[in-house]
């Protein structure tokens, strides 16, 4: 199968030359031990091995001395060390802690779940010791140039590389299906250590038909029949086993009463989230529209990842009716972003932008993601990008 560069393999590669280890954070079936195969290592442990993984939980010192014989041998040179899955036997954390700090090893760990590693308080997350590294689904710049990338390819099937490089529509549905039930009606129902599994399954298809809105938690704990607090725990599963994506609104404001303080969560693939709420392939023009805007809002917060800018992804809402869908705060400012499902945007779409702008003088600029061929300018600080042109909203100039 085609492999796609990602563009997180530069900034493995530079912490690797540093002499940092690795924490690499991702879903399943993102590529992490695709990636790892571009990276010469001198050994790997696959954690995912029943026999393995029984061994080395029952006795943890026993990768501690095979590592030691392997530097030995090595003598100058400094072994580089895959331990895949690491959240299935933690404790391993510890022996990678000791070797690293004995300069003996350096490490890429990888997980699929941070909370089997945070579970318990007493797992060690090596503070100061590994750089974290998250790879996600496949981007735009990713996707540049592969032959069956479509806007609504990636709005209906979304861009796990093993499923969108699939030539097949019957296939790639499949492949969804099979991903969905095995993964997240198995491993996620697993962490969630429910005594009902009923009610975690309507849940699971809720928060995949409720994914990019704001959260009603109470309306949720009435349709699933378990009480809000449940349901904010089981979001927080989700999100622990990085299956969802959390964004907080902007709650700070001088003029206006009261703005939504609840925050919106998205499934983290648009494809894995399709067939988690049980949709079709036939979706009506609102229902592509709001895929879009998750699109453009997990865009965005890869974006951010990639850069390794301390910036965030939050919503403004106003009950009293302006909103913003998207707002980019990079500490010293704010980018609001609506997202149109149009290829002809007017200065009405950009209405809310408008007040935006004016309530929040550290906002110099807004901008509508559409479908428009060609960049425009819209009115006064307003701007329209084509969507396949989203990273332009953090240094757009008009040319």
């Amino acid at each position: 199968m085609t492999y796609i560069p990602r563009l997180l393999e530069k900034e493995l590669i530079h912490v690797l030359a540093r002499g940092k280890s690795v924490l690499l954070l991702g879903p399943r079936q993102t590529g992490k031990t695709t990636l790892l195969k571009k990276i010469p290592t001198h050994k790997q442990f696959t954690l995912a091995n029943p026999k393995d993984r029984l061994r080395y939980e029952k006795e943890p010192f026993v990768l501690t001395a095979e590592i030691e014989k392997l530097a030995e041998e090595m003598e100058n040179e400094t072994p580089l060390i895959v331990i895949d899955e690491i959240q299935k036997v933690p404790i391993l954390m510890d022996a990678a802690q000791d070797l690293i700090d004995r300069k003996i090893a350096k490490f890429v760990l990888t997980s699929s779940s941070a909370r089997k590693l945070r579970r318990g308080g007493n797992v060690n997350l090596l503070p100061g010791r590994v750089i974290p590294l998250r790879l996600d689904p496949l981007t735009q710049k990713e996707l540049e140039g592969q032959y069956n990338y479509t806007l609504n390819t990636v709005l209906l099937d979304g861009a796990l590389p093993e499923i969108l490089l699939q030539e097949n529509i019957e296939e790639r549905e499949s492949l969804l299906d099979a991903y969905v039930s095995i993964y997240l009606e198995e491993e996620i129902r697993a962490e969630a250590i429910v005594r009902d599994l009923g009610h975690f399954a309507r849940f699971l298809e809720l928060a995949a038909s409720e994914s990019g809105k704001i959260v009603n938690f109470t309306k949720l704990s009435q349709e699933v029949g378990i009480n809000h607090t449940t349901i904010a725990n089981y979001y927080q599963i989700l999100e622990d086993c990085l299956i969802s994506e959390r964004v907080e609104p902007i709650v700070e404001t001088k003029t206006r009463r009261k703005l939504s303080k609840s925050q919106k969560y998205m499934f983290y693939d648009l494809g894995v989230r399709r067939v988690a709420a049980r949709e079709g392939r036939q979706l009506s023009r609102e229902q592509m529209g709001h895929l879009f805007e998750q699109y453009v809002g997990l865009e965005l917060i890869r974006i951010i990842r990639l850069s390794q800018k301390r910036y965030s992804l939050k919503y403004w809402r106003d009950p009293a009716g302006p909103e913003v869908d998207w707002v980019i705060d990079t500490n010293d400012a704010l980018i609001p972003i609506e997202v149109k499902w149009t290829n002809s945007p007017t200065r009405n779409d950009g209405k809310y932008l408008h007040v935006f702008l004016e309530e929040y003088k550290e906002a110099k600029k807004g901008f509508i993601i559409c479908q428009t061929p060609h960049a425009m300018k819209i009115s006064q600080n307003i701007y329209a990008l084509p969507w396949n042109r989203i990273d332009e909203v953090f240094d757009f100039e008009m040319k």
